[in-house]
């Protein structure tokens, strides 16, 4: 027997998919990055423990703080939960809630959650936290503008933004995906993608505390629930980048036609495996490019921008 699952459970399933998943995509890209360095390295349920424990510990605050240094994990949390309601997670037709946002709404989103990070960690007096929220919003300047252009070559490719409509268009045939205009896209992203979640060569993402960090030095005052919360949000993040990429520019398939609960299943085996397949090239530039110094990263977010610009072009010139 295969029962039929309510289009409205459906999209619990998708958020769900992306909060539990996220934490083990980054113990298993964890795990990937260290066995290439010849290390053991940690277990790939690593994250989901570290979380744990720090939901138990005492949460302190800086005594210059306000009540939004505590209200913004929770704000940045939120953003991450409506996210997967706007993108195609599980299925490749559109849900209840699918087309209420397009995907200049869902950047809308991810820079309001980072927006409140930053925000909290600029009021907190630190150093590292000033100078880590100073940074990103400086380079988000830059990568802010490849999104919206990365969104225009869309609509020009598609006649519209939505991620549904994308999918759709990449699926109908394979010749969509070798598409000039639709591969430059997609590598601006990618490197995106790469500056976004705090990958080499942008930073080191788990090394020690260091003048260039950018993304883990925002949350340097959190401690107790309130890291747990930004911790979590910030494999959430990183699992929304990958869906987005995978299920919406480069391989959407694998995805629910129906609401069948063996689709769906079959959907959420086919989402972790491909998420795997792009950490494991995560993982591979990790280990194979050294870190740029902090003046040099806004070149590989100069190049990113190129490359979207370049994608617009092509489709004006024909080329796309």
């Amino acid at each position: 027997m295969n029962p039929t699952l309510p289009d409205p459970l459906i999209q619990i399933f998708q958020v769900g998919t992306v909060t539990l998943a996220g934490p083990g995509l980054s113990g298993f890209i964890a795990r990937v990055e260290a066995r290439l360095q010849g290390r053991r390295g940690p277990r790939i349920l690593q994250p989901y423990y570290d979380i744990a424990k720090l939901f138990r510990k005492e949460a302190l605050a800086p005594t210059d703080a306000s009540g939004f240094f505590l209200m913004a994990p929770f704000v940045a949390f939120a953003c991450y939960l409506t996210i997967p309601l706007l993108i195609p997670v599980l299925t490749s037709y559109g849900l209840p809630l699918g087309y209420m946002g397009d995907i200049l709404g869902g950047g809308f989103l991810l820079a309001l959650a980072s927006f409140a990070i930053a925000t909290a960690a600029a009021e907190t007096g630190s150093p590292y936290a000033q100078l880590g929220s100073s940074r990103s919003k400086t380079f988000g300047a830059i990568t802010e503008p490849v999104v919206l252009f990365v969104v225009f070559a869309v609509a020009l490719l598609t006649g519209t933004d939505l991620p549904y409509a994308l999918a759709a268009t990449v699926r109908s045939g394979a010749g969509q995906i070798v598409r000039p205009a639709h591969l430059l896209a997609a590598a601006a992203f990618f490197l995106v993608i790469l500056y976004e979640t705090g990958r080499i060569p942008v930073e080191t993402h788990n090394g020690t505390n260091e003048f260039g960090m950018i993304e883990e030095a925002r949350s340097f005052e959190y401690s107790g629930p309130y890291l747990a919360i930004l911790r979590w949000g910030s494999s959430m993040k990183q699992m929304i980048f990958y869906v987005l990429l995978i299920n919406v520019f480069l391989a959407p398939w694998g995805l629910a036609s129906n609401g069948s609960l063996v689709a769906v299943v079959l959907a959420v085996l086919a989402l972790l495996g491909k998420a795997a397949v792009v950490g494991v090239g995560v993982a591979v530039i990790d280990n194979s490019f050294a870190k740029l110094r902090l003046f040099k990263i806004t070149q590989l977010v100069a190049a990113a921008f190129l490359l979207a610009v370049l994608a617009v072009f092509t489709l004006y010139l024909g080329g796309g």
